[in-house]
């Protein structure tokens, strides 16, 4: 059967075509337009899925989404988004009616957890921990190639722990949020706080590796907010490895200087945990939705 899986982002949506074989036969991209709304975000879905469904002729396929936030289990509207447009939203009820057919819905971190865990630098694992580093900051837990979610759809949010309570205010109302630290949006946030200057991730990133002082000097603060937070994270889960995606997961500087710091404050006499770069890039999100299809 194939399968047919659709990355909802902040920016854009991508759709991919699956094989039996987890093949890749077709992919799609195209801009979420969120400043249009709702309505508008629910039809750019379905344009998308009646394209990618007729490239198979109609062949029977499993199906599904992967979304900033998760879908509340009590309510069934999305939550935690931040495409805020969509929180509060019956986003799945309302693509099954549009669509004739059942969507399986997870947050886009547990998609992309799912995909490195059975294609990418997962593979093998028992108990994976994927962890997003873009725009926002999430994560997702896959043990024994299985999504948990747990009874609040909220495992592996590791990006809105608070590690400075009276730190930068997050989109979720709460104070010095993982996020607003170590995403590639918080990082960029925190610069322009301190210097005054608006300037994008690569171009900081850039000025690292130049050794320019200040930046030097700023990397370390954000190397040790990534250590503390990740060290929390692996204190609790103690995964068999930690896969690192989104936009500064490119960062190799995570892997030496980033990666010493979480060893500081991990709490065992001995530091054995991998915390690797992903392998399917920016596809391992779509991909994942669709591995995740019903």
């Amino acid at each position: 059967m194939y399968r047919i899986g659709i990355d909802l982002g902040g920016t854009k949506i991508e759709g991919i075509v699956l094989d039996a074989e987890g093949r890749e036969l077709f992919r799609k991209r195209l801009a979420t337009q969120q400043e249009k709304g709702y309505a508008h975000i629910l039809n750019r879905i379905k344009g998308l899925y009646d394209e990618l469904a007729a490239g198979i002729q109609g062949a029977p396929h499993t199906f599904g989404i992967g979304t900033p936030g998760a879908v509340s289990p009590r309510t069934g509207f999305l939550k935690n988004s931040n495409t805020v447009c969509l929180n509060g939203r019956p986003l799945k009820p309302e693509l099954e009616r549009m669509l004739g057919r059942k969507v399986e819905m997870q947050n886009d971190a547990n998609c992309f957890a799912m995909a490195e865990a059975l294609f990418g630098a997962g593979k093998g694992r028992k108990l994976v921990f994927g962890v997003i580093m873009g725009t926002g900051c999430g994560g997702g837990i896959v043990y024994q190639n299985e999504v948990i979610t747990g009874p609040q759809g909220i495992a592996g949010e590791w990006g809105h722990m608070s590690i400075t309570p009276d730190g930068p205010l997050c989109y979720c109302g709460q104070h010095g949020c993982v996020e607003t630290y170590i995403s590639g949006g918080g990082l960029e946030a925190r610069y322009a706080e301190q210097f005054g200057e608006k300037k994008p991730f690569q171009e900081i990133a850039k000025d690292y590796y130049a050794g320019k002082s200040k930046t030097v000097a700023f990397m370390k603060i954000f190397f040790r907010r990534f250590g503390r937070s990740l060290a929390n994270l692996i204190d609790v889960l103690d995964p068999d490895v930690v896969v690192l995606g989104g936009g500064v997961s490119n960062f190799d500087a995570l892997y030496t200087e980033g990666v010493a710091e979480v060893a500081k404050y991990v709490f065992s006499d001995h530091f054995e945990t991998p915390i690797v770069k992903n392998q399917l890039g920016d596809s391992a999100g779509v991909i994942g939705a669709a591995l995740i299809g019903v």
